[in-house]
């Protein structure tokens, strides 16, 4: 069993929220979390070493409160936690069971969990104060004030807004994986280099894994220009060669030369976009095409992804198409939570998914089946569904100005300086 936790999407577009109408941003952390949960079964342990009862070394101990090492305790402090908000009159938002938002005459709240992390973003302090006073009488907290560091993501408070940056993580991943090497890439991938499977023997396959773990998680939170180049080297971690160490190496010099960067949300513009892309069965040794979507909201990325298809696309359009798809499912959950953030524009208007590809836009606004298309029925329907009901729109953008382009290939510096700006990833203020 398993502690439920809020998107990392979820808080990046709450953080975006707050950075558009400049709301506070506080956090708090519940001190020793699973011993709040309430056991629904009968459970013994042995008593612990150096605690026994004398003469009563044979006898064991029945649980009354959670306790950390149970396989239930995270599912049970979450139920706490869950009854706790909705007593107070806390309502749980629909597409992320981890955020919470409460809306009344005086303000409104809103909360996200990991875990016993929490963030606290309110409309005024005096909100934000019952929900901490709220909180304190029923758990043993640890108020942190002002949000600054979360699931190591630092939140930085800026005339224009907010940024979000992991400097110091990049720094950590520098220090440990590429201590004596002092070059910088202008690029995160070199585009000459083709990979492909290492037949002979593997190279330091633990420190490889090591060294993509610590990407992933610096890409996931902060950096979706590196997404696409840490997608295809994770392909590898099986069997890793020195093909592929060379593009870890790639990865960790662009890295050190764009160490402050960070997501920039500003007070402008408080509409979601998104764009998609794909590209087709890059490598001859693979079939597979790669897809990639990118969502905006005030003026920096909420959500990205890159990744292989798992079906074999057999043309350009098919290939867009399946990536579309993709882009649509990720719009429609956006819309969805956003429809229960307090004083948000209801109703939510189409998100709108700026597409290279004028076939795929072509085949998605046509009601028309052919044979050549019958195989693909399922994802046009969708499509055509939210469309219909105005969830999405599709609209044409140039190559060159499509902002999901670099997670679907290695582009030149000028492609990759200009597509990061767009997605909001800047230098840090000084």
């Amino acid at each position: 069993m398993y502690s439920p936790v809020t998107r990392i999407t979820s808080i990046r577009l709450v953080l975006a929220i707050a950075a558009l109408q400049n709301l506070e941003v506080h956090q708090m952390d519940v001190k020793t979390a699973f011993l709040n949960g309430d056991l629904e079964e009968e459970i013994y342990m042995e008593q612990p070493e150096g605690f026994s009862a004398p003469g009563q070394e044979n006898k064991v101990c029945k649980l009354v409160k959670s306790l950390y090492g149970l396989k239930q305790a995270p599912k049970q402090w979450h139920e706490k936690f869950d009854n706790a908000m909705k007593e107070c009159g806390f309502k749980i938002n629909e597409c992320d069971k981890c955020v919470y938002v409460k809306d009344t005459e005086n303000g409104y709240v809103i909360l996200c969990l990991y875990v016993d992390d929490m963030l606290i973003i309110g409309s005024n302090d005096k909100i934000i104060k019952s929900t901490k006073d709220m909180l304190n009488s029923r758990f043993d907290m640890k108020d942190m004030g002002l949000a600054d560091v979360i699931l190591g993501i630092k939140i930085s408070r800026t005339t224009n807004g907010l940024t979000l940056d992991q400097s110091h993580y990049v720094d950590k991943i520098l220090e440990k994986f590429s201590k004596d090497d002092t070059s910088l890439a202008r690029t995160p991938i070199d585009t000459s280099q083709h990979l492909s499977k290492n037949r002979g023997e593997a190279v330091s396959q633990l420190e490889y894994s090591r060294v993509i773990g610590s990407l992933m998680y610096l890409m996931s939170c902060t950096r979706p220009d590196i997404a696409y180049a840490v997608s295809k080297l994770s392909r590898y971690t099986n069997n890793p060669g020195h093909d592929h160490w060379k593009g870890i190496v790639r990865i960790l010099r662009y890295l050190r030369y764009t160490r402050d960067f960070g997501l920039h949300y500003t007070r402008y513009h408080a509409v979601i976009e998104g764009y998609n892309d794909a590209n087709w069965i890059s490598d001859i040794k693979d079939s597979k095409s790669t897809s990639g979507f990118v969502f905006t909201l005030g003026g920096a990325t909420i959500s990205w992804k890159s990744s292989k298809q798992t079906v074999i696309a057999r043309s350009t359009m098919e290939s867009e198409f399946i990536a579309l798809d993709k882009s649509g499912e990720e719009a429609e959950w956006l819309r969805n939570l956003l429809e229960d953030i307090p004083r948000w524009t209801k109703h939510v208007p189409a998100i709108c998914i700026h597409c290279d590809s004028q076939s795929a836009i072509g085949r998605a606004q046509s009601n028309m089946y052919n044979g050549k298309s019958r195989h693909i029925c399922r994802r046009h329907n969708t499509i055509r569904q939210l469309l219909s009901t105005g969830v999405i729109s599709i609209d044409y953008v140039k190559s060159k100005d499509n902002l999901a382009d670099p997670l679907t290939k290695g582009l030149n510096r000028e492609l990759v300086a200009k597509s990061s700006r767009g997605m909001g990833l800047k230098p840090l203020e000084k």
